[in-house]
């Protein structure tokens, strides 16, 4: 007996004022907690900063020297997955050709997409196109089960249903496509915020007696921690100059491998400038400044939409929490007046 109401007593004071039937103090100390933990976490990622290129141009270096020695591969281990991943591909290829569903210029533009996504794997593409003929069939058939079958959400209308079967389906086929063009875009927008820097640091190599190759390579080196992405092309071009029989081969390369119509026209200076003779840093500071120019109006074209953004949070969330702010002390002070005034005529 008295246990029980030492526990009721206990439990009554620690329990708080309820929105919803939701302790307001527990969700409060659990979102404290989780914003405790974000900031050790942000200090954390703050305090261990590593150099993202170290690896890959360590990579680079030793598949440099792999390429002039005439080695194709350098562990057994390493051979034993490479094979296992180019039987794979070559099932999911062997499947996808009895089908007759497996085009090549379907292939070398998926190949593309992953280039500009930073994956170097020619065997992804047959994944993905895999991907988009194996994913609907397993999304919307486990759409199916979980709606027809188990009957899952009872309530649902025929219409609706039928509609989130389709989304089901149509999902699952376009996944593939949406996961490389996430990253791909990702990959490019951060690529784009380096290039006037880049080309900078190119013009200051040209005019400091570098050549092409290793005014690409310094600049890989200096723009490892700020770009990484931007470094790793840099890096992988300056390879490719040094042991590409075509120099321009290396250049179209980059171009392959970006998704930027700057950097076609950063390529095309470097071709004229290998054929012709022409003078680089000239004709990249040209295209330096103009990068910046464009990259400022992007900035001023961001920073006029933010007004019409931010109108809808807004008018959601600000206003009616500045509202109830602002306005519940008088209506509290409103309700207890009158209450008191009724009970004193009473």
């Amino acid at each position: 007996m008295n246990s029980s109401l030492l526990l009721s007593a206990f439990t009554g004071a620690q329990s708080g004022p309820k929105i919803l039937g939701i302790d307001v103090i527990w969700v409060g100390t659990l979102l404290a907690a989780v914003g405790v933990f974000a900031v050790l976490l942000a200090i954390y990622s703050a305090l261990t900063v590593r150099n993202p290129m170290a690896k890959r141009v360590k990579a680079l270096n030793e598949r440099r020297e792999q390429l002039k020695a005439g080695i194709t591969a350098s562990t057994a281990k390493r051979r034993a997955r490479l094979v296992r991943k180019n039987h794979t591909a070559d099932k999911m290829r062997t499947f996808l050709g009895r089908l007759q569903v497996l085009q090549e210029g379907q292939v070398k533009e998926v190949q593309q997409k992953l280039a500009q996504a930073g994956i170097r794997s020619k065997d992804l593409a047959v994944a993905v196109i895999f991907g988009r003929m194996v994913l609907p069939i397993l999304f919307g058939g486990t759409a199916l089960f979980l709606i027809y079958w188990v009957d899952m959400w009872p309530d649902l209308t025929t219409t609706k249903r039928a509609l989130y079967s389709m989304i089901a389906l149509v999902l699952g086929y376009k996944a593939p496509d949406l996961f490389v063009d996430n990253m791909r875009q990702k990959r490019t927008d951060k690529i784009r915020k380096g290039l006037p820097d880049a080309l900078d640091l190119l013009v200051i190599c040209a005019e400091a007696g570098l050549t092409v190759d290793s005014a690409f390579s310094r600049v890989s080196k200096e723009l490892g921690r700020a770009y990484p992405e931007l470094g790793e092309e840099f890096a992988l071009t300056s390879i490719e100059l040094g042991f590409l029989t075509e120099r321009r081969q290396a250049f179209e390369n980059f171009s392959y491998r970006v998704n930027l119509e700057s950097v076609k026209g950063v390529v095309t200076t470097m071709i004229q400038t290998e054929r012709y003779g022409t003078p680089l840093a000239s004709a990249l500071r040209v295209l330096s400044a103009e990068f910046r120019n464009e990259r400022m109006m992007r900035a001023e074209e961001k920073a006029a939409r933010l007004p019409a953004i931010m109108t809808v949070p807004l008018i959601l969330f600000i206003l009616p929490v500045l509202f109830i702010v602002i306005l519940g002390p008088a209506a509290c002070s409103l309700s207890d007046a009158m209450s008191g005034g009724s009970l004193g005529a009473k």
